[in-house]
């Protein structure tokens, strides 16, 4: 017999713990089964670790700046003190017991095993099943994808996981792929005094965004010693003692102590059973509606749905399904058009809505502007470290911005304004007539709207 709940939600990631989290407290009887770790990648293995990672590197690259500003400065890397930080938050081991008790005090039943779908409202983790009245919620997240390349399964690749766990660093690294957890991670172990070569197989890193975007990242990183071959696509993986030596398509080859796979993640639903809700198995995501519904009383929230891989879309979408299955009479509708953003290289790379590319692509009438942060009054004062830029692409149609990249020593801060802006469609009018404080990074937001 089927233990009754109300709601089954099958993967405990960001956006599954918040959906647990709210309904049980609203009085629901609620399963969470997750078989990983419950708060999903972005505490462990993802955003929070990486951006201790990165905040570190940060720091000896400003120190680094002092020279010919403000006196001399010598620095030492020491990767210790940024291991540990990354263990103690983690817990040491990465416990999710922390994480676990958070949901059973507001209510849910968290199950630490393997989810398969049996039936429209069923779920069978270990020896029981479960029969949610309400509904299902699958949230199971992404794992790397790791291309079929010739001699890589079966040797000691790291993905990010093993890149955060990292309790020392190699002398050199080969990283397969430049989108940005290549970049992000590239640049920490730079600045941390290891080797880094960067394959990507696009013309250029960071392909899904603009192309300045990729041209500031990628000189940025080749400052701090990184080297970079784009348009190069891996053939061939060797690994012969402590070395991985990569092929590439031309025949050349690069080689190094550790090799980082980060080519991208794919949706996590293996065995899942997926067809049992008329859901196909072997989909690269699950489509789902304005309300985030997959078909009757079944939602999909997060990576699963492609919609943005960020943690803070697994959140937005976990608000409007935990609303819906509520029943709220206001209960919100998915609106991704302002989709939020940011690679945390240094300089940090913000982005929100469409580039000037899929703008085109969309038949819109486009018009576009350009500034440079060193231009500005607050990045002529910055100096050191002031490279970075803002664009935007507006609608001429209808007057208003759809999309907008801010890069710069607080791109990902200075978005802020330009989200706001295109999630609201505030006429490009409107936008020139507000008063931009001074000096300050944002303030290049309105140069670049005098161009318009």
């Amino acid at each position: 017999m089927a233990d009754n709940v109300d709601v089954v939600v099958i993967g405990v990631g960001v956006g599954g713990e918040e959906t647990s989290g709210r309904l049980a407290q609203a009085g629901l009887r609620v399963v969470g089964i997750e078989s990983r770790l419950v708060g999903g990648e972005c505490p462990y293995y993802g955003c929070i670790p990486s951006k201790m990672m990165i905040r570190a590197g940060n720091l000896l690259a400003e120190t680094r700046r002092v020279h010919g500003m403000a006196g001399t400065a010598t620095v030492e890397p020491d990767w210790a003190p940024v291991a540990r930080r990354i263990r103690e938050e983690a817990t040491d081991t990465w416990n999710d017991k922390v994480a676990v008790d958070r949901l059973v005090n507001k209510g849910a039943t968290i199950i630490k095993d393997r989810a398969t779908i049996t039936g429209p409202t069923t779920v069978r983790a270990g020896d029981r099943e479960y029969e949610a009245s309400r509904g299902l919620v699958i949230a199971t997240g992404t794992i790397p994808t790791i291309p079929p390349i010739e001699g890589l399964a079966g040797t000691p690749y790291w993905t990010n996981r093993e890149a955060i766990e990292a309790d020392t660093l190699p002398a050199s690294i080969v990283v397969l792929g430049g989108g940005a957890i290549g970049m992000e991670l590239a640049q920490v172990f730079a600045r941390f005094g290891t080797q880094v070569t960067v394959v990507e197989g696009a013309a250029e890193v960071l392909s899904m965004e603009e192309p300045e975007s990729g041209v500031l990242a990628r000189e940025a990183l080749e400052r701090d010693g990184v080297t970079f071959f784009t348009g190069a696509r891996a053939q061939r993986v060797g690994y012969s003692g402590d070395t991985f030596t990569v092929t590439l398509a031309d025949g050349s080859s690069v080689s190094g102590e550790k090799l980082l796979v980060a080519t991208g993640r794919r949706i996590a639903t293996d065995e899942l059973g997926l067809e049992k809700l008329g859901l196909d198995p072997k989909a690269r995501r699950i489509e789902v509606d304005e309300h985030v519904r997959a078909g009757d009383k079944v939602w999909a929230i997060g990576d699963v749905t492609g919609v943005g891989v960020f943690t803070h879309n697994a959140m937005y979408q976990a608000d409007i399904a935990v609303r819906d299955i509520l029943q709220e009479p206001d209960a919100p509708t998915a609106s991704y058009h302002a989709m939020p953003r940011v690679t945390f290289t240094d300089p940090e790379i913000g982005a929100v809505g469409m580039t000037e590319k899929q703008a085109r692509e969309a038949g819109l009438d486009v018009r576009t502007a350009l500034t440079q942060i060193p231009a500005s009054t607050r990045g002529w004062i910055h100096k050191a470290g002031n490279e970075g830029f803002i664009k935007l692409i507006a609608d001429t149609e209808r007057g208003i911005l759809v999309g907008a990249t801010s890069a710069g020593p607080t791109g990902g801060e200075v978005l802020s304004a330009l989200s706001v802006a295109v999630h609201a469609r505030v006429p490009v009018h409107s936008l020139q007539q507000m008063i931009y404080a001074y000096p300050t990074f944002h303030r290049a937001i309105g140069a670049a709207l005098q161009q318009l």
